[in-house]
């Protein structure tokens, strides 16, 4: 079935090279991109506009050329070769153009047709760069009208013309030599861009950005660890709210019909010593919904108050319409990092429904407002305590997806416990802040799943087991496909309402980034990533195939 080895990307003849300062071979790309296209982006299935493909986050593809009849027939049409590191990027492609991020900071334009590289944009950024609790990855650029922007290693917000790579503007959104960093995809709004920052391990103090898109100029910033006086700031004891964490790394989901932002946030500081930081820690592992004119928070659901094992709350939050108890209602659901499935109404922040959906050992369950029972005895301790899930959680980072046409929410899924140890620990600005450590369990002990969810129940449909905990994320079509990837370099296509395997790629390295899709002269794309190279998958150019 599957004709390529993992290193036959090393003869294709779209394979770029690197070039690894400045901008280079600059050349026209693409047109404009305005807000419109963006909110509308479901009726352009060619393009992939913002990093999970759509305001409410689907990551879903309304192409269906390649489908559940012919997918055993994919095969390579391109790839691309990055520089260093481990590809953690989603593309966004637009007019034929693909932008995708290299680690840690560089932006590079692409034919999409063939992989040419049409220009490539690096920081210049010192040897000294801070980078703690976290590696050095970026997740991908926003766009609008003609502009990238992309954060930086280095903390900065980037804005570039999108057909030449020059910078139009860059701004110091924090200082890097205290913990900030910028890893994630920006989310363009009208008139806004909205960012994140990294840095909770290093004692910082968490925030969401909105800025100027045309100057670079700052609108607004909430920050996610009220200051004294503030609601919720008697849920931290003494001054331990100013080294509070709190960061806001992962891209949030927008609704332009209620005009709410949401915007997941993560772990307090330190990570697992709570007893030098007493209360529910407001407004970490919660999910904010703002408003995205001014940043006001307009309600506010916390999932593990007191977080003790680093599970935050950076996930991707999906929005779903749905009918809920026979009424139509607005929803927002996800699988949070502590093992728990939440269905929240996304106009009131209403708790409606919650169910573990992974292995967990630290909660008999939720009450009626989605509070966690807390088991005592699983906090961290000196001597070391075994809990499930581990601190990389049941989920992470790496985006699921949801289908409109099977209803289901897939979810890959890490199935791994972790002794948990707590220490002491004093704040030094630029050092690890953690209080503590984890020796997560390992071989026979560590699975994962793609798990296939009732939307609205979180109630397991079916699974596709794999062989460690994976990193890699989901993305569903309306050709009846759910593409995913593994630490073991497998890229896979599974039937989307069964999980039956249908096709495999062995890419020879770890797949840690999230597939998309786009279409090019009639040509439906499968994008995915393994190890540093940017794999395109297509049908045979003779036709569609059976289906």
């Amino acid at each position: 079935m599957n004709k390529w080895s993992g290193r036959a990307f090393a003869v294709f003849a779209g394979l770029a090279l690197a070039i690894t300062l400045g901008v280079s071979m600059a050349q026209p790309a693409t047109g404009q991109v305005p807000y419109e296209r963006i909110v509308a982006a479901d009726s352009e299935p060619e393009s992939w506009l913002t990093y999970s493909g759509n305001y409410a986050s689907h990551r879903f593809s309304r192409l269906d050329q390649i489908n559940a009849g012919n997918v055993a027939d994919l095969r390579v049409v391109w790839a691309y070769q990055m520089d260093e590191g481990l590809i953690e990027t989603t593309p966004i492609v637009a007019d034929g153009v693909m932008y995708v991020t290299e680690p840690p900071s560089a932006v590079t334009a692409l034919d999409a047709r063939t992989g040419k590289r049409l220009w490539k944009w690096t920081p210049q950024m010192g040897s000294d760069v801070l980078h703690i609790g976290f590696p050095e990855v970026n997740r991908g650029v926003a766009i609008l009208d003609s502009t990238l922007y992309v954060g930086t290693l280095d903390a900065h917000l980037v804005a570039l013309d999108a057909r030449s790579g020059a910078v139009r503007w860059d701004v110091e959104v924090a200082d890097n030599a205290i913990g900030f960093a910028l890893t994630l995809a920006p989310l363009a709004l009208d008139g806004k861009i909205i960012v994140g920052v990294s840095g909770a391990e290093a004692g910082v103090r968490g925030f969401i950005d909105a800025y100027d898109p045309e100057t670079g100029e700052l609108v607004w910033r909430t920050y996610t660890i009220p200051a004294p006086g503030e609601f919720g700031s008697d849920t931290w004891g003494g001054n331990s709210w100013e080294t509070g964490g709190g960061s806001t790394w992962l891209t949030g989901s927008y609704d332009p019909e209620l005009d709410l932002l949401y915007w997941p946030i993560g772990n307090p500081a330190p990570d697992w010593n709570g007893d030098l930081r007493p209360g529910d820690n407001l407004y970490t592992d919660c999910l904010l919904a703002l408003d995205p004119d001014t940043g006001e928070i307009v309600w506010w659901f916390q999932f593990t108050p007191h977080d003790t094992h680093d599970w935050d709350a950076n996930q991707i939050q999906v929005l779903v319409d749905a009918e809920w108890e026979g009424e139509p209602r607005k929803l927002v659901v996800t699988a949070n990092r502590n093992a728990f499935y939440y269905v929240l109404d996304r106009e009131t922040g209403e708790f409606l429904h919650g169910t573990e959906y992974s292995k967990q050992t630290w909660a008999e369950g939720l009450d009626e407002n989605g509070r966690p029972i807390v088991i005592p005895g699983t906090d961290p301790t000196e001597e070391g305590n075994l809990v499930w899930p581990s601190l990389q959680g049941a989920a992470n980072w790496f985006s699921p997806s949801y289908s409109p046409m099977t209803r289901l929410f897939y979810q890959p899924t890490r199935i791994m416990g972790a002794i948990y140890y707590k220490a002491e620990v004093e704040y030094e600005p630029g050092q690890p802040f953690m209080g503590g450590g984890e020796q997560a369990l390992r071989g026979e002990e560590a699975s994962g799943a793609v798990k296939a969810l009732d939307v609205l129940t979180g109630e397991l449909v079916w699974e596709f087991p794999l062989q460690s905990p994976p990193w890699a994320g989901v993305m569903a079509t309306a050709g009846n496909l759910v593409f995913g990837g593994s630490d073991e370099g497998n890229i896979f296509a599974l039937n989307a309402e069964t999980g039956e395997p249908l096709w495999n790629f062995q890419a020879g390295a770890a797949v840690r980034s999230g597939p998309m899709s786009y279409e090019i002269d009639g040509q439906q794309r499968i994008v995915n990533s393994a190890g540093g190279t940017m794999f395109v998958f297509g049908l045979p150019e003779d036709g569609r195939g059976p289906g």
